[in-house]
């Protein structure tokens, strides 16, 4: 017997329930968390309110929630196989003729879907919201701002330009890279002696020229000068800034492929990058394993026990993905795996890993 389309329908609104519900309860919860450590973090700072960091917080947690999509996908799902085999649906379902194949469809399309959007459409708006969230932040954490950014932990970047060569480093990445604050700079001349420490508030990128706003200088031979503005000369780009000190996450979708190539074009490697639009274009393939993983966990759950094995079942799965995807995006990050091996290689094996378990469960 085929699935009709009715029933399609009514399958695939149950699962899109559950996942949607879990995804909003976990976004709940750590909204929740995320405003608290907010609190603790800045409450004693100037500019401090709990509306301020509520709306930073609501503003960074869908790009966190990333991160979360496909568990939620994998125990929503779970959470409806179970909910449709207590009611017996699933056992009229088959009763009637139809397989554990057919009825999987509707969730694999709604997995797929989740997928679909989740890239699409849901991170950029994420990553948009994320830069927003920057701005809201900027001045209330000082020099503790780096955990809630785009940047990663402090990262030094050698850097030539006109007058010699310099280090720098940021505590905070904006504008695509143009824009830096929290910055500290030490130069050196052409022959490669120290020359001066330049502590400045905050960086913009110009013609082979980082302007320095608010920045003191300090020399061995001279006490500390202040400047409202003071400018040292690179040959940086802002591509360059950003793939040196920014993180992959920071960059949208749609933008990944252009940055990639300008990264390239400069000679400067982009594993990190290549490696994270692979991952959003494996999404959809990944959301699927977990549909297939939670059906293979949750099929056999009877109406009266079972409930406790499925749960560590689903867990376990769970686990494995995780630490694959971790070990995998290591690798590739690294440039030691091809990025589009790295990224592809958790969904294919979750894939495979799924359907053995249900064609060993049903066709034997």
């Amino acid at each position: 017997m085929i699935l009709g389309r009715t029933l399609a329908v009514y399958f695939s609104a149950r699962f899109l329930k559950a996942i949607l519900g879990l995804f909003l309860l976990a976004t709940v919860l750590i909204f929740l968390f995320d405003v608290l450590e907010l609190i603790r973090r800045g409450g004693d700072r100037e500019g401090f309110s709990v509306l301020r960091v509520s709306l930073i917080s609501a503003l960074r947690v869908p790009l966190l929630m990333e991160q979360v999509i496909p568990f939620t996908v994998l125990f929503g799902a779970i959470a409806a196989f179970v909910s449709l085999s207590r009611a017996l649906e699933l056992v009229v379902t088959r009763a009637s003729g139809i397989s554990v194949w057919q009825f999987c469809l509707p969730a694999l399309a709604v997995g797929v879907g989740i997928g679909i959007l989740s890239v699409t459409a849901y991170n950029p708006a994420a990553v948009w919201l994320q830069q927003k969230s920057d701005d809201v932040a900027t001045g209330l954490f000082g020099s503790d701002q780096s955990f809630l950014l785009q940047s990663t932990s402090d990262v030094w970047v050698r850097q030539d330009g006109l007058d010699g060569e310099s280090v720098l480093k940021a505590q905070q990445l904006l504008d695509g890279g143009a824009r830096l604050k929290g910055v500290t700079i030490f130069t050196f001349d052409k022959s490669g002696t120290f020359r001066e420490r330049i502590e400045a508030k905050d960086a913009m990128l110009g013609n082979n020229v980082w302007d320095l706003y608010d920045a003191i200088v300090y020399t061995t031979e001279r006490d500390p000068q202040i400047y409202g503005k003071y400018s040292i000369s690179t040959f940086l780009t802002a591509t360059e800034v950003r793939e040196s000190i920014g993180s992959p996450e920071s960059i949208s979708f749609w933008k990944l492929p252009s940055f990639i190539e300008l990264a390239q074009n400069a000679g400067l490697p982009a594993y990190r990058y290549a490696l994270q639009y692979q991952t959003l274009l494996a999404r959809p393939l990944l959301l699927a394993a977990m549909i297939l993983i939670a059906a293979a966990v949750s099929l056999k759950v009877s109406r009266f026990g079972g409930l406790g094995g499925m749960i560590l079942g689903g867990i376990l799965a769970g686990f494995v993905l995780y630490v694959l995807s971790e070990l995998a995006e290591d690798f590739g990050g690294a440039g030691i795996v091809p990025p589009m091996v790295a990224a592809w290689a958790p969904g294919v094996f979750g894939v495979l890993m799924g359907l053995t378990i249900l064609l060993h469960q049903e066709d034997g």
